[in-house]
Order: C-alpha cells, then sequence, then structure tokens
C-alpha cells in the first residue's frame, strides 16, 4: 500500500483542484458570485428554518410565524399573548432547537470541509476521523465525575470534550503521516479503529453510571437537539462563529494546501502552523458540539461534497456555503426526527446516519474503482 496521499486531482468530479485550478479558482471568484451565492444560500436557509417552525405535532401557520416574529422584534409581550399556545411552542421550544440544530450542522459542515482540504481527502470529517467519539468519551467521562458544571454561568463539558477531540484528532494523524507523507487509507483506518476504541470506553463508562444518568448518556450520544435556553444558544454561536471565522480566514491557505504540503510550502504556506490551527479549532467547535448535541455522523462529509460538486473548491466561497447547507440540513433532519414518528422522537443522529452513511459508501466504491493505491 502506498504511504502517498490521494491527489487532488483523482478526487470524484466536482471535488478537484489540482495546482492550475487552485489558481483559476481563486482568480474566478468574484465580489459579486460570492455575494449572490451566500445571500441565495442565506436565504433558502431561512425559508427553510420558517417551513421547520411551522411543522410538528401541532402546526402553525406561516401567518401566525410571520405575526409572532414582528411582535418580537417590536418587544410587544402583550400581544404575544393572543397569540396563544402559538407563541409558547415557537419561542420556547421550536425556535431555540432549531437555532442550536442550525448552529451544530453548520459547525460540522465547516469543520468537515476544512479537514478535507488539510488531509486532500473528501472522506474525511469529525466522525469518521474519530474526532466526535473521543469528544464524546471526554464528556462522557466529565459528566461521571460529575465536573460537567459551570464556570461563571458557562458549562465546563466543553472543555472536557475539546481535550478528547484534541487527543482524538492527534492520534489520527501521528498515526497516518510516515516519512512526511499522509496514508489516506491509514488516516481512515485509523479512524475507524479509534471509533471502536473510544466506543468501548463510553460504554465502559456508561457501565459505571447509576441507571437513570446511563439512560440519559446514551440518548445524547445518539445525536439529540433539544431545546436549549437563550444565554447557552447566543454563548454556542459566539464561539462556534469565532472558530468559524478562523477558518475561513485559513481560506487561501486551503486552497493551497489541496496541491499538497511540499508545493504549499514552496508557495509560502506556514503548513504547520495552518494544520495547528484547523486541529485546534476543529477540536474545539467539534467539542461544543458534541458537548451539547452528542455524535452526530456524516454532516461534515456529505454536505461540503455536495457544495463542492455545485459551488467548486475555493474555500472561501465552499466554507460559508458549507455552512449555510449544513445548517439547513440538520434542521430537516430534525424536523423529520420530531416528526416521523409523533409524538415519539428519533434521534437526529439516526436521521443522518441513515442519509450519510449510503453517501458514505458510495464515495468509497467511487474511489477504489478511480484510484490506484
Amino acid at each position: 500500500m502506498s504511504n502517498t496521499h490521494i491527489p487532488a486531482s483523482t478526487w470524484p468530479a466536482g471535488t478537484r483542484s489540482g495546482a492550475g485550478q487552485s489558481d483559476r479558482l481563486m482568480r474566478h471568484l468574484s465580489v459579486g458570485r460570492w455575494v449572490i451565492g451566500v445571500t441565495s444560500l442565506a436565504m433558502s436557509s431561512l425559508f427553510i428554518g420558517v417551513v421547520c417552525l411551522a411543522v410538528g405535532a401541532e402546526s402553525v401557520a406561516v401567518g401566525t410565524i410571520l405575526r409572532i416574529a414582528g411582535m418580537v422584534l417590536q418587544g410587544d409581550g402583550d400581544a404575544l399573548e393572543s397569540v396563544g399556545a402559538s407563541s409558547v411552542i415557537l419561542l420556547q421550544f421550536r425556535l431555540p432547537r432549531l437555532g442550536l440544530a442550525f448552529l451544530v450542522g453548520s459547525s460540522l459542515a465547516v469543520v468537515g470541509a476544512s479537514l478535507q482540504a488539510l488531509l486532500r481527502n473528501p472522506l474525511a470529517e469529525p466522525y469518521v476521523l474519530g474526532i466526535s467519539s473521543g469528544a464524546a468519551f471526554g464528556a462522557t467521562v466529565g459528566l461521571l465525575l460529575g465536573v460537567g458544571g459551570t464556570v461563571l454561568g458557562l458549562s465546563v463539558l466543553p472543555v472536557w470534550a475539546f481535550c478528547g477531540g484534541l487527543l482524538s484528532i492527534l492520534v489520527v494523524y501521528r498515526i497516518s503521516v510516515t516519512y512526511r507523507m499522509l496514508s489516506v487509507h491509514t488516516l481512515l483506518l485509523a479512524g475507524v479503529i479509534l471509533n471502536a476504541l473510544f466506543s468501548a470506553l463510553i460504554m465502559f463508562v456508561v457501565s459505571l453510571a447509576d441507571p437513570t444518568q446511563a439512560f440519559k448518556i446514551m440518548m445524547w450520544l445518539m445525536g439529540t437537539i433539544v431545546a436549549p435556553s437563550y444565554s447557552t444558544l447566543l454563548w454556542l454561536a459566539v464561539w462556534l462563529g469565532a472558530g468559524g471565522t478562523v477558518l475561513f480566514w485559513l481560506a487561501r491557505s486551503l486552497n493551497v494546501l489541496t496541491m499538497g504540503e511540499e508545493t504549499s510550502r514552496a508557495l509560502g504556506v506556514e503548513v504547520e502552523r495552518v494544520k495547528k490551527l484547523i486541529f485546534v479549532v476543529s477540536a474545539l467547535m467539534t467539542g461544543a458540539v458534541v458537548s451539547l448535541a452528542g455524535l452526530i455522523g456524516f454532516v461534515g462529509m456529505v454536505v461540503p461534497h455536495v457544495v463542492r460538486m455545485i459551488a467548486g473548491a475555493d474555500h472561501r466561497l465552499l466554507l460559508p456555503a458549507s455552512a449555510l447547507v449544513g445548517g439547513s440540513f440538520l434542521m430537516v433532519a430534525d424536523t423529520i426526527a420530531r416528526t416521523a414518528l409523533s409524538p415519539t422522537e428519533l434521534p437526529v443522529g439516526v436521521v443522518t446516519a441513515l442519509t450519510g452513511g449510503p453517501v458514505f459508501m458510495y464515495l468509497l466504491v467511487k474511489r477504489r474503482a478511480g484510484v490506484a493505491v
């Protein structure tokens, strides 16, 4: 088995970005195209959000949603009471839940797109590489030890999840690099092995918990979106927004990195610095997401791949587009999870796995058929 990475030129159709292509992409992405693309996706996300707000065990008319939105913007609390139960359903349950789903989906998609560029492999994403499992293990240990409380009003659980995620990504990377060359097959195999290892460790930790706590942990691990408080949602938005800003700031470097590390160094990219930044930010964002929503797989792999086929491989557009599409995708997935078997709710991780699993297998088959290793 070769220890070289799979060149970007052999990625599936729509994901190729060799040296000449990278230069052309960066030249051809005009400000107008970027604005039109991002604005269109933002409006689509808003439309999808309104539809998801309307759908549920008790449907709410779009007109009522717009009326409630106007009352909130005007600060007219008395008028909200006239709307009745609809305002409670929307403002206390569906809106914060959809807000969390959007943030989680956006973050996983952006992290996935960044890791795919860094590792030059469209199959890379936090779940497949074991980062999510590592973060889940860290958070589970924190819960068992009873240190998942708050400091200055903020939960410290994401810190435990960050430590687990960072440990996982460092182990996977070190296992996969031989003589400064990245073996993609070893990378995926290491991710699968770490997933299995952390899953076993999580089961061991859960077995030490009391039955009530064990049940809550198991439901959380399957990927569950619940309505958070607005303060939690705000802090999460700030945290993930900061991480996403760092990754977007590295977009040009990510474009060059798709050509390989040696070429990137020759073009002036500080490869090791970019690696460290992406690894740390990926672990921070994944840890925050996992600590609140559990394990939600395949969003970080499927969404960037689809967006790349449509919008191209320039990360200045790919990253914000992936964020918007990923957030919209998880809003829809969560809506399906809470309505498909109503009044029973499915874990959203089940919905994303049923969607992303077949796509993942398709990409593996395509890669095996099209690349000699």
